[in-house]
This record gives structure tokens, sequence and C-alpha cells, in this order.
């Protein structure tokens, strides 16, 4: 369902905010064919709107913060929870190595979508399965050619509001250990419900037990000062806590459609600055 926003997208929001080339291709021919017919489609309540904007922002910043360290000498980047992502196979820089971490079968999956799309698959292929559960995410890419020696950058989208503070916690203490000097996060996360109106807090009841439904239910919420507080603890000293305010200022502002972000998805970017 993220992929297929993120394909939405490109179709029913001009100008994109966030550029995808391979966005319904990677959905397979009888979806993206679907798609093209019916913007709409599957696309037809109104919060769907707010969330496809902000799944294209929280892309949006996660590559344009790659970019930017890219350009400072960042040569690593990893993809947690990947999906449907396709940086991978879009990725204008060949100094750049990229690797996705994702479960095995989803991996499995990616992989025959990959292939009946014919979206070539990049050498060394980028692909490291993980089983969160019982495996090692520090071995794991360590043996899949990460070189903890340099300066990582990492993305973590759409995967935090879904676990339990603990995986979170180990896991930002993880990046902040391999992201070296010029290497940093970003990810998504929510606030907590009661921040909001009334009519946001029914709006998301119905989306959490739709969630819970499908066997993935929103699991966390932070303050956003006291994750700041706990990123600069761990050691990123350049922090930046994109509101929903500063996501529709920078990207959606002067839009002539209407295009926004809500009020409850934030973003962080935090970097450990060079020396």
């Amino acid at each position: 369902m993220v992929a297929l926003r993120r394909a939405a997208h490109q179709l029913m929001d001009q100008p994109p905010v966030f550029a995808d080339p391979l966005a319904l291709r990677i959905l397979g021919t009888a979806v993206a064919e679907e798609l093209e017919r019916n913007p709409q489609y599957r696309a037809h309540r109104i919060s769907d709107r707010y969330l496809r904007a902000f799944l294209a922002a929280r892309s949006r910043i996660a590559e344009d913060t790659l970019a930017e360290l890219v350009g400072q000498g960042l040569r690593q980047y990893v993809i947690l929870g990947a999906g449907l992502d396709t940086f991978a196979y879009r990725n204008p820089w060949h100094e750049l190595r990229v690797w996705e971490v994702d479960h095995p079968a989803t991996q499995g999956w990616k992989r025959e979508r990959l292939a009946s799309a014919e979206i070539a698959v990049p050498t060394p292929a980028p692909f490291v399965p993980v089983d969160f559960a019982g495996q090692d995410l520090e071995q794991a890419l360590v043996a899949a050619g990460l070189d903890l020696g340099q300066p990582t950058f990492f993305s973590w989208l759409g995967v935090a509001p879904y676990l339990e503070r603990p995986a979170i916690d180990a896991l930002l203490g993880f990046v902040a250990r391999a992201s070296g000097s010029g290497g940093g996060i970003v990810f998504d996360y929510f606030i907590p419900p009661h921040t909001q109106t009334l009519m946001i807090r029914l709006l998301l009841a119905l989306r959490r037990r739709r969630l819970k439904q499908i066997g993935e239910p929103w699991r966390s919420h932070f303050d956003p000062a006291e994750l700041t507080a706990q990123l600069r603890t761990l050691g990123f000293r350049d922090v930046t806590d994109f509101t929903p305010d500063m996501i529709n200022a920078r990207y959606f502002a002067g839009r002539h459609d209407g295009l926004k972000v809500g009020t409850i998805g934030h973003v962080m970017r935090a970097v450990v600055t060079r020396d």
C-alpha cells in the first residue's frame, strides 16, 4: 500500500514532491495499468491524501539528506525495512553502495517484482535478508560488506510506529554507533494521539483498528522534545525534527491542489557531524 500511494503520487499530484520513475513499474503491469486508468484506485478516503503527501515528503527528506551527505563524501547507504523502495535501482552515484534490509519473505517477493518488471539489480546486489526476531542486524550488514569504519546513512521509513520502544531504542543505538562522523539517519514517527483534536483522534482510532485487524498495530509514539534529547545523548549533533508545519512550508507551499500532510506524523533527521 505504501508503494501504491507512492505511485499514485506520481500521477495525481503535479508537480510531485517526490519523483520516482520506477514507482509504477515495480507494482506490476496489472496494478500499474489500473492505477493509470484510475488514479483514485484504492485511494478514495480523504485521509489518504494526507497519508500520500506524508509518504512522499518523508522519502523526499531522506533522499535530500542522502544527497547532501554524498556531496560531503558519504559512500554507504542502508535502507532499513526497504519494502518496495526503488532507490537502489535508480541510484545516480556510482560510488555509493546501497544495502536493503528486510524480512527474507518480503525480500523474496520484491525480487520477483523486480524480475517481472525487468528492473536491473545493481552489482553487488543490495539485499540483506534479516529476521529481526532472531538475527543480529550488525552481523548481517558486516557479512554483506558494510564497512563500520566508514560513515553510513540509514533511512528507516514506516517502521518505528509498529515497534515497541525497546526495539526502537536498540536500533537507534546501533545506528548511532554505525553512522560514523558524516553519517546519520532519517526516520518517521507519530506524536501521541491525545495531542490532537477530537476529530483527528476519532480518525486515528479508526485507522489503528484497521491496522490491528491486518496484524500491523501501531505500538509507539514519541514526544518530540524527548526524542530529540535522546538522539543528542546518543551522539547525533545535527538533529532536525520536521514537524507537519515545517514539512508543509518546505514542500507543499503554493500548491494549487491543496496537497499537504496531516498533523500527527513527524520526520526526524539526525546526523553525526564531522569533527
